[in-house]
């Protein structure tokens, strides 16, 4: 008998939260010690909650991170290790998504191809089987996907609904030869998807990932959707009020319009060079009572944290520095890929 299997919403109960470590040979290498400073935060939070898989490089990189999780006051008996060789950290991408059936836990290896090409991911592609061989996730099966997908490309209720955005999944540069409907399909089979609500707008100036929906719209319930925003005097103002546009003609299972809350407008943030970079506050992550939200030292992150505290009634808000994350064009939930309850990480 096929067991079936869907992927669970992000505020489903969780075992662990997985970061990448970044390293000298990665992109963060010009600020690496910012960087760091933001996945310690990051980690010491997430320990509060719950367990942290910490992805190195080698046995080297790893008694450097260690060394600095202690001195950083972490909890180690919440931290796990493990080794792959990466191009770069953005474990949303690159790690396992993990789909729940009667049957557990199976964790699926999605193929990874450096957002249509973009970037070099040959490493990054290859860190899931390099986990699942070492039994980091002590023997829960899993299965590799032949689709190009991203984990922050896609978003659900938990309930059987996937929102994301045609430009980052139904691409040429990701999967030229599968049609929607056949994506679609695959989608359906292997996540348990049944309702299907793709955006045609929501571009973000300075955005590489086509699009990503964890920047732009994310479910703080089943009935509720929180969606990015731009003033009017903004370049980004015309895509983002054709996405809110679409965002209302969408319809829950039952046929009702979503109640969508919009996030604060962020005014543009840029680069040394003033190239803009797509800093927002949809890029949130959900643990277990809690919520980390990117913040970026403007006016704006108060009524973030505000506008969170009530979508997220319970859980506490934690306002998480991103600005360094942000000079990549990521940040907070696009760097960790949680996992839940049923998964169990080996120390």
């Amino acid at each position: 008998m096929k067991h079936k299997y869907s992927l669970p919403a992000e505020w489903a109960a969780q075992s662990a939260v997985m970061l990448t470590w970044p390293h000298p040979q990665t992109d963060w290498a010009e600020q690496l010690e910012a960087v760091e400073q933001v996945y310690l935060t990051i980690s010491q939070q997430v320990t509060r909650f719950q367990q942290l898989l910490i992805v190195c490089n080698s046995s080297q990189h790893q008694q450097l991170v260690s060394e600095k999780i202690t001195r950083y006051g972490i909890n180690p008996e919440r931290v796990s290790f493990a080794f792959a060789d990466a191009n770069d950290t953005w474990a949303r991408d690159h790690a396992p998504l993990t789909c729940l059936g009667d049957a557990g836990a199976l964790l699926l290896d999605f193929q990874f191809n450096g957002w249509g090409g973009k970037y070099p991911a040959d490493l990054d592609n290859q860190i899931n089987q390099t986990l699942f061989s070492a039994g980091t996730f002590s023997g829960a099966p899993y299965k590799t996907i032949p689709l190009v997908l991203e984990g922050g490309a896609i978003e659900t209720d938990g309930q059987g609904t996937l929102l994301a955005t045609r430009s980052s999944v139904l691409t040429q540069s990701r999967n030229p030869s599968l049609s929607e409907k056949e994506i679609e399909a695959l989608l359906s089979a292997e996540m348990g998807f049944d309702h299907y609500l793709w955006l045609n707008h929501g571009h973000l100036t300075g955005d590489d990932t086509d699009g990503h929906i964890d920047t732009l719209a994310r479910f703080s319930d089943p009935a509720t959707i929180l969606y990015a925003t731009a003033t009017p005097d903004d370049p980004d103002f015309p895509e983002m009020e054709a996405m809110a546009g679409e965002l209302k003609k969408f319809r829950q299972h039952n046929g009702q319009p979503y109640k969508l809350v919009p996030l604060p407008p962020i005014p543009p943030i840029t680069d040394d060079s003033g190239e803009r970079l797509p800093a927002g506050y949809a890029n949130f992550l959900i643990i277990n009572q809690a919520v980390l939200l990117p913040v970026y030292n403007i006016s704006q992150d108060t009524a973030a944290v505000d506008c969170l505290g009530r979508c997220f009634p319970g859980r506490e808000i934690i306002p998480i520095d991103c600005m360094p994350l942000i000079r990549q064009n990521g940040s907070l939930h696009c760097i960790t890929m949680q996992f839940p309850e049923q998964v169990s990480i080996s120390r």
